[in-house]
């Protein structure tokens, strides 16, 4: 079965879809809390780097989006936007403003956790960089992203509970950037926490039934845990766990998690979602495929339920605002898994 890629041509779409979005202030949701009248202000008021995407974290996420695909393929005629689009928005004044935001009384659960993770996400990517005109962005950016990686631990290392929603407050989906972001960052004291934290949360999650899709998920809960234990748990003891997490894989089972969603209202902004579900889900299953051993059954089978997952949504990316602003971005993890 050939398997769906990241061609050229879908990189100069997406890019040019995000392009369009990132600098689009209105239609724009805030999470923002008003302490009094001089709070009324417009979302680039508050926010001069991520202003656009319709929310902070969509337009965080299409600035990673940006930078991966300038990173993959430099000598796009699109790249020449996206240096300057990223000039003119990752200053340091302009990364102030957005710090003294996250700052403010009453702000400090602002995009908790998905948001801040994304904005590492985005910060890994930058140092990916190798080209030496494009490092002063990850330098740039390193105030925010430091004291967002912080409060993340922080936060993690004082949440009781996970939280196994297949949306934004996913526990297991910011944790997985998390890591990422301290590996590639050096982070070692944000690694060790969150690592030691997701062994509490999901170590003894056995047989665990997918009661799933919600709605309005993006996230599929089982597999994005599993994704998120695959970064935590060293090769070996992954394997392991997998085995008691998900017993009946080499069954199909949950088979839910095998089906991908079909039939979605794109204009609707919850139930569009559905569509991230679809890559989200073939973003792991890809990634659970590398992490096997040669010989292993479930490898095709991943691969194939990743291919089915693709294929469901990826004619949908544009078509409605509501996915526009951020379907891309799902889509470019599952492709460059």
């Amino acid at each position: 079965m050939t398997h769906s890629k990241l061609t050229r041509e879908l990189a100069v779409t997406f890019a040019n879809v995000a392009l369009a979005h990132v600098t689009r202030e209105y239609p724009g949701k805030m999470d923002h809390i008003l302490t009094g009248p001089s709070d009324i202000a417009s979302p680039r008021t508050f926010h001069p780097v991520f202003y656009g995407s319709f929310d902070w974290h969509s337009c965080v996420h299409g600035f990673w989006l940006l930078a991966k695909i300038l990173r993959i393929y430099c000598d796009l005629p699109v790249a020449l936007k996206i240096h300057a689009l990223f000039d003119e928005h990752l200053t340091q004044s302009k990364v102030e403003s957005e710090l003294s935001y996250l700052q403010r009384p009453l702000q400090q659960n602002f995009e908790r956790p998905y948001g801040w993770a994304w904005l590492l996400m985005l910060a890994s990517e930058l140092a990916r960089h190798k080209e030496v005109e494009n490092k002063h962005w990850y330098d740039r950016l390193a105030p925010l992203s430091r004291f967002l990686a912080h409060r993340l631990g922080s936060y993690l290392s004082h949440l009781p509970f996970p939280i196994r929603a297949g949306t934004h407050p996913n526990t297991a989906f910011a944790a997985a950037l998390a890591i990422e972001y301290a590996e590639v960052c050096g982070d070692s004291a944000l690694l060790a926490r969150v690592r030691a934290r997701m062994k509490e949360f999901f170590g003894s999650d056995v047989n665990c039934q997918a009661l799933e899709p919600n709605g309005n998920d993006f996230h599929s809960p089982l597999l994005i845990e599993m994704e998120c234990m695959r970064r935590a748990l060293d090769p070996v003891d992954f394997l392991e766990w997998v085995e008691r997490f998900l017993p009946r894989l080499e069954a199909r089972e949950p088979r839910t998690l095998f089906e991908p969603v079909k039939g979605i209202d794109q204009s609707d902004p919850q139930t569009v979602h559905l569509h991230g579900l679809n890559f989200s889900r073939a973003w792991c299953w890809r990634r659970f495929s590398a992490a096997l051993p040669n010989g292993d059954m479930r490898r095709e089978i991943a691969l194939n339920a990743a291919e089915a997952h693709i294929l469901a949504s990826l004619p949908h990316i544009t078509g409605d605002y509501m996915g526009e602003h951020w379907l891309a971005t799902y889509a470019m993890l599952a492709l460059s898994a």
